[in-house]
């Protein structure tokens, strides 16, 4: 198996959480190290990789692959260079912060050959991947309303500057935003229209904290929500047909898990709890159906072995390009209906 020679752009939680540990468990690939500006972590880690006190040092280095989880705001300038220079590259959300550099971006990429992955790993979240087969298996009929939520209970601001500053990358839109609207483009594709209403509710926050996003399609809405004062937390996924309803509590515990230290691997990992299960409450061959249903299991390896095979075997990266796109072009229209308080065709 070749293997690909993989760098990070930095070795923060992201680096250390999301990354180096399915990078360093997966065969075909091969962690070399991480630019890191002012802590040097990465090696007491790993402690035969690389610790590039530069980009410029990691790009002219022998890596095949570029990992860009630096602040959104500097994506497009990072990736950009990780492409002139050459490698491919995964992108962490949001993509960019503008329609025109995810456009850029992809054209790119496109030109010189490479593969550019955009990272929405909570595809791969075991409380998703069980909505997306209740919704594949069409058991409750044509869809009516699709309600997806991101809540958490922080009424406090993060320490991590790049966050609460008043910068283009920075707010709950394109934070947690891009998980939600990706996940509701991946089921159901890119809307006729948005409407958005995009809020501050925190004390002395400089940024958005809360959105409330409205996605028309010809028969049906989809719903996406998040925001940091929901203490009693209702179902994170709420679908309803015209034969029947899901409901789904968020579960997933690989990000609780990779923090805790726990390592990866291909037999229990991403298991939830039962406790989490779904309610699916529905109408199969004329006979009323209520139950609870299994959730399958979550693994963010499967979207590493995506980029592998991606690189490797020439196929389509696991979040490609132009579904950072369609993300960001989401994003744009919220902005621009909050701004004018009406719908915006897309």
């Amino acid at each position: 198996m070749q293997k690909i020679k993989t760098a990070l752009l930095s070795y923060g939680m992201s680096g250390k959480v999301f990354h180096a540990p399915f990078i360093n468990f997966h065969p075909g690939f091969e962690l070399v190290g991480a630019w890191e500006r002012t802590k040097k972590l990465i090696r007491e880690d790993y402690p035969t990789v690389k610790s590039y006190f530069a980009i410029e040092a990691l790009l002219e280095d022998d890596v095949d692959l570029v990992i860009v989880n630096t602040p959104v705001e500097t994506h497009y300038e990072y990736a950009k260079k990780v492409l002139l220079a050459g490698k491919h590259a995964i992108v962490e959300k949001a993509f960019t912060t503008t329609v025109a550099q995810a456009q850029e971006l992809a054209a790119l990429a496109k030109e010189k050959g490479l593969k550019l992955a955009v990272f929405q790993n909570r595809r791969w979240d075991s409380d998703f991947k069980t909505v997306q087969k209740i919704f594949s298996d069409e058991v409750l009929g044509e869809i009516v309303e699709a309600e997806f939520h991101f809540d958490r209970y922080n009424p406090l601001l993060s320490p991590k500057q790049h966050k609460e500053s008043a910068n283009s990358g920075a707010g709950i839109l394109k934070d947690l935003g891009p998980h939600l609207i990706d996940q509701a483009l991946y089921l159901f594709g890119l809307p006729k229209a948005v409407f958005a209403d995009i809020r501050i509710t925190r004390e002395h926050s400089l940024v958005d904290d809360y959105i409330d996003i409205l996605l028309y399609y010809p028969d049906f809405r989809v719903r996406l929500k998040a925001g940091f004062f929901v203490r009693e937390p209702i179902p994170s996924y709420v679908i309803h047909g015209k034969k029947g309803s899901f409901l789904k509590p968020r579960g997933d515990v690989q990000e609780d898990d990779l923090k805790l230290g726990k390592k990866p691997n291909l037999d229990t990992w991403g298991t939830e709890s039962k406790s989490k299960e779904g309610i699916l409450h529905t109408q199969i061959n004329n006979d009323v159906f209520i139950a609870n249903i299994e959730t399958l299991q979550g693994n963010y390896y499967d979207f590493f072995e995506g980029v592998y095979q991606s690189i490797s075997n020439d196929t389509q990266e696991p979040v490609t390009a132009q579904d950072g796109v369609r993300v960001m072009q989401i994003i744009e229209a919220a902005i621009q209906s909050n701004a004018q308080k009406k719908a915006i065709d897309l």
